[in-house]
């Protein structure tokens, strides 16, 4: 028995008891949590069609203040409207065709009565005025708030990141993701020293006598609550022009006055991604709304047609290599990896956070795809395998649902390589890569739960994958493929998995190529050697574990 050997039984060990461990340590989900992470009624009756976000945004004091109209069209009449706006900010009014209506606070909540009789189809717009102080961010991106922060030349550099806490730290909205609007105008007033770069165009500028500038951002697509955002700085522009599959696409790039050197080498990066990913997922999703590199005061973020950069102008991951392979050297990880969330992220978009697995598996997985579409399918391997080491095995992928809680970090490198592995057993990279763009067709600018894109998966590929996304997704489990060898018999079979997992997989025996159909019941195959030599396909992610000789 080898060293290897033991240590594979070792970790085996540790996984099959994580489960019993994690049980214990259920967390607990408050009123406030439900209100957050569900679709209530008072949300329920409403369909949001567009969002005016009008606000001043004043650096001296750290305060943001103004108003947000809220158009909607009646699905089902009622006269109680959830509004989410997280303290310490502040509704002041609210009101419908010139009448203020009354309101209360519960929490992060505001509950809204409203006056007229809403009519079923019907349109009605409320303009919600609030102000304060929005939380600060302590680490963007990922605690969420606002950032105030200062450029080398002393002057306010500010931005928004709120994904997962949620867009009504700093505004008040419908702070569900299962809701969009159709359309949304972006105006925030700033000194005239500053600039706003949000999503979308913009549409005009406009000087003030009080020495600030209105800046009009209009977002023509669907956007999701956590995707709009605000950067404010000293902000130097410059773009081109990309010819892709849907025609002439503009790709603005916004950065730091100082920084604009760098940005000039840096960005050359941009047309590349979209030409890598419009091979593998199709058409940028928002060519009405261009294409937006924005430099802000954190690592980045994938706001909708404003993705936001603050890698160093350098390529990996602060420099490094998250893979540990040389490839991730190649590339940018925040301009990669952020403008690829503008297909999973912000064309298809999770309704609960729960399935966040949506965004950052298939993103994740985008990484891979864009070093093989330059330097080939073994280099692309690599890399995403490259990457298990960052795999916790620790809770389930998804999260519990209807509380606003997502699971767990394995989304990103679990979930590619889970992604990886399917692409395996599919073994046809055109009809994969056809899948990849079908779904990129079919759910559109659309908001999904996750079991639609685990049942399209198995649509399309023709196979029943509900184990394997149990598997994957909903157990913290590594498949084992266990074997042993006898004469010339090969016993092989999967252990340490769902019930009713059968996962085809690819060895290699004493070289030869075969694919086996294990189960949880040993089956037996035929192999040419009496000594063999049993590997298993390093694309699978799988353990193994050789019993011969126990």
């Amino acid at each position: 028995m080898t060293k290897t050997f033991f240590s594979t039984i070792l970790l085996t060990l540790i996984i099959l008891f994580l489960p019993e461990e994690l049980a214990s340590q259920s967390p607990v989900f408050t009123r406030q949590d439900t209100l957050r992470g569900s679709i209530t009624p008072e949300r329920a009756w409403w369909d949001l069609v567009y969002y005016h976000l009008d606000i001043v945004v004043n650096p001296d004091d750290s305060t943001i203040f103004g108003t947000n109209t809220v158009a909607y069209n009646v699905i089902t009449p009622s006269k109680l409207m959830q509004i989410d706006l997280q303290e310490p900010l502040v509704l002041t009014s609210a009101v419908q065709n010139g009448k203020s209506l009354s309101f209360k606070r519960e929490g992060n909540v505001y509950w809204i009565e409203l006056s007229e009789e809403q009519g079923t189809g019907k349109l009605f717009s409320v303009i919600l005025s609030y102000g304060g102080k929005p939380q600060v961010s302590r680490r963007p991106p990922w605690s969420g708030g606002i950032t105030w922060t200062k450029d080398s030349n002393n002057l306010p550099f500010i931005a928004s990141a709120c994904q997962g806490d949620g867009a009504s730290l700093w505004w008040p909205c419908k702070d569900h993701m299962y809701d969009e609007p159709d359309s949304m105008l972006i105006s925030v007033t700033v000194p005239d020293n500053l600039m706003d770069v949000s999503n979308g165009r913009l549409r005009s500028v406009m000087k003030n006598d009080n020495k600030t500038t209105t800046y009009n951002w209009f977002v023509a697509n669907p956007i999701n609550n956590y995707g709009v955002n605000i950067n404010i700085g000293d902000y130097v522009h410059f773009s081109e022009i990309y010819k892709g599959e849907k025609g002439s696409l503009d790709c603005d790039y916004y950065v730091l006055r100082t920084n604009l050197e760098k940005a000039l080498i840096q960005f050359r990066q941009a047309p590349g991604m979209l030409a890598a990913f419009e091979h593998w997922f199709g058409p940028y999703p928002f060519y009405e709304d261009g294409y937006k590199l924005v430099e802000a005061p954190y690592l980045g973020m994938e706001h909708q047609s404003s993705v936001t950069y603050g890698n160093g102008f350098e390529n990996g991951y602060r420099g490094t290599d998250l893979s540990g392979t040389g490839w991730g050297l190649k590339f940018d990880f925040i301009i990669i990896h952020e403008s690829g969330h503008e297909w999973f992220a912000n064309s298809i978009t999770y309704e609960d956070i729960a399935d966040m697995w949506v965004h950052e598996s298939f993103t994740n997985y985008s990484e891979n795809l864009y070093v093989e579409y330059y330097f080939g399918k073994k280099a692309g391997g690599e890399y995403l395998r490259g990457t298990r080491k960052n795999i916790s095995n620790d809770i389930p992928v998804i999260g519990r649902y209807n509380v606003n809680s997502e699971g767990s970090h394995d989304m990103y490198y679990k979930g590619g390589n889970m992604l990886h592995t399917l692409r395996q057993i599919v073994n046809d990279d055109e009809k994969w890569r056809s899948i990849l763009r079908g779904l990129n067709r079919d759910f559109y600018h659309k908001v999904v739960k996750g079991s639609q894109i685990e049942n399209y998966l198995s649509e399309k590929t023709g196979i029943n994958l509900k184990t394997f996304f149990d598997q994957y997704l909903r157990d913290v489990r590594i498949p084992v493929f266990e074997y042993y060898v006898k004469g010339e018999e090969l016993s092989y079979r999967w252990n340490n998995c769902v019930p009713g997992f059968e996962m085809p997989v690819k060895i290699d025996v004493s070289g030869e190529t075969m694919i086996l159909k294990p189960s949880g019941m040993f089956k037996t195959v035929q192999v040419k050697s009496k000594r063999a030599v049993v590997t298993v396909d390093p694309d699978w992610y799988v353990a193994t574990m050789n019993m011969t000789g126990r």
